[in-house]
């Protein structure tokens, strides 16, 4: 692993922690490759029981680097790639939230089954001002988790959600005290291995369903996404972007 994805065994859970905090974790294409990586080499291990990710910093994860994301197609591919590893992972999944959650940083937490927040935490699925479309499953996710008016609010005006927002519209487990998130997350991924793990694999598969709508869903906004990365409006919005001015 790079210095920018740690890994850390304890105790049968494997951290992920995504440590870029001068760019606010925002993920580049290895950065994505090596989370997929540690995702399948976790699913074949029956040594590890459950997943955490978490950031450091003052912020979970800014989305992708948009500076990287700009290269050429191998960023999206490996982003798409990271996405499906998530949502067809087959053990617990527990995230650590504080501070941004932009973009993939948000929507990667509808594949997860613990969601912590701190109370700064703010989540933002800003695409469309990007002259994007939704990734991760999140068109579908996110109306089914939150309601079709709340999710419209994220995805179609990109409007932010604050943590006490975020936990009554469903997206977060519960609301923790900064300095005692990680842990908390820790003792509850703990809490999750300690279970029978026959049981808990099983009550799990019922509770996500049949993943093909999900994994299909994902593919249709991969192939838009990409189609939209072309478009005059994506590129314009990044100009926009990296001169630091209004679209």
């Amino acid at each position: 692993m790079s210095e920018e994805i740690e890994c850390c065994e304890r105790g049968g859970l494997m951290e992920i922690v995504i440590n870029r905090p001068d760019k606010k974790n925002a993920l580049t294409a290895d950065m994505y490759r090596e989370m997929t990586a540690v995702l399948a080499d976790c699913s074949t291990r029956p040594d590890i029981g459950a997943v955490l990710f978490a950031g450091k910093g003052d912020a979970y994860c800014a989305g992708n680097d948009l500076k990287d994301f700009a290269k050429g197609p191998q960023g999206g591919e490996a982003a798409f790639a990271f996405i499906r590893a998530l949502a067809g992972f087959d053990k617990p999944v527990v995230a650590a939230v504080q501070g941004l959650a932009v973009g993939i940083g948000a929507t990667m937490l509808f594949h997860c089954d613990l969601v912590y927040a701190a109370p700064d935490a703010r989540f933002m699925m800003p695409f469309v001002n990007l002259g994007l479309v939704p990734e991760a499953g999140s068109s579908l996710l996110a109306p089914a988790t939150m309601g079709h008016a709340r999710a419209a609010a994220m995805l179609l005006l990109g409007e932010a959600m604050d943590a006490q927002t975020a936990d009554r519209a469903g997206l977060l487990t519960s609301i923790v005290p900064t300095e005692t998130l990680l842990d908390h997350a820790r003792a509850k991924a703990a809490a999750l291995i300690a279970k029978p793990p026959q049981a808990l694999a099983a009550t799990r598969r019922l509770m996500r369903g049949d993943r093909t709508p999900i994994l299909q869903r994902i593919d249709d906004e991969a192939q838009l996404f990409r189609e939209r990365l072309e478009s005059a409006e994506a590129q314009a919005a990044f100009g926009a972007f990296f001169d630091k001015r209004a679209p």
